[in-house]
């Protein structure tokens, strides 16, 4: 070997050592460059195709949002992707995202980290789409704002860990959100829908991605210089927009008292890491803390209540409930959304309306519809009241379950054959405290809170 062979060469195998190991982070490709297969289509009607190696989104009228959505399902992961979008277009990325026939029939909805080419520049902001509107605006972050770049591609990293979720926009970061409304779902490219005045035709271009699904404790970010925004008994900037309001603070009993009290029960319920529970204590119905109820009283509202039952468990959200009713033995008197076991609870097969005492029926007068999407025990499921007007509406998870009208004769009518017969006038009050109740099983509450309708 000549000398200037032998320098060469040493060198390098200097460089090679100093280049350090290779990346051997296990990265996925979720697009293989050629088709869409592992992929599907949800919702609208846009057109999507393949050119030159990337994913090609066009807008089309007269159709609602469409999806292209992976096949697969992914709970916690890391997200890389690159994409091109007109500057005219809405569009965004679908994580945790799902779509049931039960829901807004099939209609996608999860969380969306948003594409906003236009002036005001919430691209990587993260959106709950057809759910909860906007998460996290990045109204008060200028260099994300300012990252995003106007007809060149930009880069997107997605952090979905636990309960966290990150976003980066041209490696600024950009979302910093602490939910668990959802866990798992798939991943899609939206093409946003258009109005007449809007042009056809207009594209949005996905390219180079990929997902890592291993190994994610040595590749996430532990570190980032955003505030979270914590979901979690608090107001979405959507819901303080419109007027919602917290009927619990997830730390104190301010704005509660005991349904025969004129303070919070000293014992019976327990406040912990943001969940309200009513304790066990072997089934009876207000014989430990006793019912809770609101300071306030309520007339017209919508009311959303996170709540989590244990194997067996009953309980209930009443309203329009007057605590100068029933003196005696049980429960304070109101309109009650059941909370119940349906599978281990006896209580499921008894009362004087067929099916009325099951999860999310108006307690012994109306069944709710016994298709509801109910969560396994353990998960939270979400009730939501609405109440206008006499008209009364029940829902879970998302999905109407049942609806009546106070005061009409149908409705007198349920009362007269109930347990309830006895109250005159029963659920006609104007007014009323909304009330969480202990029937002696362990059950939590959290994201407690009310918009009032009049």
């Amino acid at each position: 070997m000549t000398h200037s062979a032998a320098v060469l060469s040493a060198l390098l195998l200097l460089a090679a050592c100093a280049g350090g190991p290779e990346d051997d982070t296990p990265w996925q490709e979720l697009f293989n460059g050629e088709d869409l297969s592992g992929w599907t289509q949800l919702g609208g009607e846009a057109e999507y195709a393949v050119r030159d190696g990337a994913i090609v989104g066009t807008t089309v009228h007269d159709t609602p949002n469409s999806f292209m959505a992976t096949e697969q399902l992914y709970e916690d992961f890391i997200l890389e992707l690159e994409y091109l979008v007109d500057s005219t277009m809405n569009s965004g990325i679908q994580v945790r995202s799902n779509s049931q026939d039960y829901y807004m029939d099939g209609r996608v909805h999860g969380y969306q980290i948003e594409i906003d080419p236009s002036d005001r520049g919430w691209s990587a902001g993260i959106y709950d789409e057809a759910r909860r509107g906007w998460l996290v605006p990045v109204t008060d972050n200028p260099d994300a704002q300012a990252a995003f770049r106007q007809g060149d591609w930009n880069h997107y990293r997605i952090e979905a860990i636990g309960d966290t979720l990150k976003t980066w926009i041209n490696g600024v970061p950009a979302a910093h959100l602490i939910d668990d409304k959802t866990s798992e779902g798939f991943i899609a490219l939206q093409v946003h829908s258009i109005g007449d005045d809007a042009q056809a035709g207009t594209e949005i271009i996905w390219r180079d991605i990929r997902i890592l699904t291993d190994s994610l404790a040595r590749a996430y970010s532990r570190d980032t210089p955003l505030e979270p925004v914590v979901t979690k008994n608090n107001l979405t900037q959507a819901e303080k927009e419109d007027g919602w309001q917290l009927l619990w603070d997830g730390e104190s009993t301010e704005g509660w008292h005991g349904a025969r009290l004129e303070d919070f029960p000293d014992y019976g319920w327990e406040i912990e890491d943001g969940v309200l529970t009513v304790l066990a204590s072997g089934g009876g119905e207000s014989e430990a803390g006793g019912d809770i109820v609101t300071d306030s009283l309520y007339g017209d509202f919508d009311l959303r209540v996170d709540f989590r039952i244990t194997e067996g468990a009953n309980s209930g959200i009443k309203y329009y409930v007057d605590t100068e009713l029933n003196k005696g033995e049980g429960s304070a008197i109101g309109l009650e959304y059941q909370i119940l076991d349906d599978e281990r609870h006896p209580d499921a097969k008894l009362g004087n309306h067929e099916g009325s005492r099951t999860m999310a029926s108006l307690y012994d007068l109306i069944r709710a519809d016994p298709a509801k999407p109910v969560n396994p025990i353990g998960q939270w499921n979400t009730a939501r009241i609405l109440s206008r007007d006499g008209h009364v509406e029940h829902w879970l998870n998302g999905v109407k379950v049942l609806e009546y009208e106070r005061g009409s004769d149908a409705y007198r009518q349920l009362v007269s054959e109930s347990k309830y017969k006895i109250w005159p006038g029963f659920g006609e009050a104007g007014r009323g405290h909304i009330l969480l109740q202990d029937h002696g099983n362990r059950v939590s509450f959290r994201n407690i809170k009310i918009k009032t309708l009049n």
